[in-house]
């Protein structure tokens, strides 16, 4: 199981897909796989070599226009149910409840005190 409290992924919301794969391509080296989304949506893998370090994806009507592109990360959590009543009652909000994501695990988009949001997740065991 990967490791409690630890930032586990991280990917790039954006609403030029292609441009940042060039980039992120063209200045680290990264390669993409596609992976097809609910909706018609398609994520894209960053794969350094074999492994998959990060992920991109459109951020068109996932979060408002003037929300700027951005790098959003997710800390793996031992109980997620558990762990979002710890954060209630340490002044965090859930900003969207827990869901799952076959092959991946279950996440729950969350906001700390101060209103920065991440996600936190209980990984699947690879």
């Amino acid at each position: 199981m990967a490791p409690h409290g630890k930032f586990y992924w991280n990917e790039l919301m954006t609403d030029d897909v292609e441009r940042a794969m060039a980039f992120y391509g063209a200045t680290l080296g990264w390669t993409f796989s596609d992976m097809p989304m609910d909706g018609g949506r398609i994520y894209h893998l960053a794969m350094q070599g074999d492994e998959p370090v990060a992920g991109l994806m459109d951020k068109t009507d996932i979060v408002p226009p003037a929300v700027p592109p951005h790098w959003f990360s997710y800390i793996n959590v031992d109980d997620l149910e558990a762990r979002l009543k710890l954060l209630e009652a340490n002044g965090g909000s859930i900003l969207r409840p827990p869901f799952e994501i076959e092959g991946v695990g279950r996440i729950a988009i969350v906001a700390d005190p101060t209103g920065a949001p991440m996600g936190w997740m209980t990984a699947v065991e690879m």
